[in-house]
């Protein structure tokens, strides 16, 4: 592990992490090949941005582009680049997919860092259920691309060649927290007090000033993502709309959203979605989520009207973010990110 008296380059340090590092390229070419092989069009999408996204959670890196006529204009480092993918698919590409350099502030820990690489790839008119078939092909070629049969992170292992479990998030919440999650919420509006309620009568603490969405990740945190992806993968599966921004209703049931997380021995390795086409709802959602920012946070990102006109032009389409560092740190064994990053940002003294 790199301390501040042995940086990642010492060449003890890095010779142990040598192993990790050659893993990922293997890795790294195998997904490319696999994508390749199904008509899929690499791309490689602008870090600079005039927006890094617009979720509540994510803390993006602030610059400034100053024009050739020296006028100073804001901008960010994207937090995805799903944004610009997705104007990609209003320009006609039909499946595409990049390995991109992504920028998260306040994110730092053995499964975080603030510099990664985002595995994102999108089918225009496919159904999101595609995804869900693409994660396991992916899943097996990694692990034998890394000649393991185990899936291994503190303590927990999965087989990455069996069929992932497939659950929706009410059912997880029912099972491992004994909470009616849906009982909770009328179309896209939710019941805060209903779910304290709930959560607290399950030994779950709950603040006075604990909103749903609080309440919810708690639940979802404490009780159930500990029990996903043991043994095999896990597809969670239905996420309310609320927690849902970019996805699209399912035709079964308008309070949930056409939203996948993929789990692998307790970590969240992968988000999809059946994507949202609706600009004038994409915009309420946007302006919701940057509204509780600025409550939580004191600051907003502005929205990017140039995805929001693209999206008007974008076909049906679903599409899936994967975290390809976890990916890389599960099939090879490796205990912290840093281990399977070739050059780590240095932690500040």
């Amino acid at each position: 592990m790199m301390t501040p008296s042995s940086p990642w380059w010492a060449p003890h340090v890095y010779a142990d992490r040598r192993s990790f590092l050659l893993g990922r390229t293997r890795i790294t070419a195998a997904l490319r090949a696999w994508f390749g092989a199904r008509d899929f069009v690499e791309v490689e999408t602008a870090i600079l941005q005039a927006s890094p996204g617009n979720e509540a959670h994510l803390h993006a890196f602030a610059t400034e582009l100053v024009t050739s006529d020296a006028q100073s204009v804001a901008m960010y480092l994207h937090t995805s680049p799903e944004f610009a993918a997705k104007k990609l698919l209003a320009a006609g590409e039909k499946r595409l997919f990049t390995f991109a350099r992504v920028f998260r502030n306040r994110e730092r820990g053995a499964l975080h860092h603030p510099e990664f690489t985002m595995l994102e790839w999108y089918r225009a008119n496919e159904p999101y259920g595609l995804l869900i078939e693409d994660c396991a092909a992916l899943l097996a070629a990694a692990a034998e691309e890394a000649g393991t049969r185990r899936f291994s992170f503190r303590g927990h292992e999965a087989d990455p060649f069996a069929a992932p479990e497939r659950v929706t998030v009410t059912e997880a919440f029912r099972r491992y927290g004994n909470i009616d999650l849906l009982a909770t919420v009328s179309g896209v509006e939710t019941d805060a007090p209903a779910l304290a309620a709930a959560a607290k009568g399950q030994g779950i603490r709950v603040a006075d000033d604990d909103t749903w969405a609080d309440i919810f990740s708690r639940v979802l945190v404490e009780r159930v993502e500990p029990n996903l992806g043991i043994g095999r993968a896990t597809i969670l599966d239905e996420y309310p709309v609320s927690e849902a921004a970019l996805a699209r209703p399912t035709a079964r049931d308008a309070r949930v959203a056409e939203r996948f997380e993929l789990y692998v021995c307790g970590v969240e390795v992968a988000n999809a979605f059946g994507e949202l086409t609706d600009p004038a709802e994409q915009r309420r959602r946007f302006e919701s989520e940057m509204a509780e920012k600025e409550r939580v946070h004191g600051e907003r990102y502005p929205v990017d009207e140039d995805f929001l006109e693209a999206l008007a032009q974008m076909p049906p389409a679903s599409g899936i973010a994967l975290g390809f560092d976890r990916l890389v740190m599960l099939a090879t064994g490796a205990p912290r990110i840093e281990q399977v990053l070739w050059t780590p940002v240095a932690e500040p003294q």
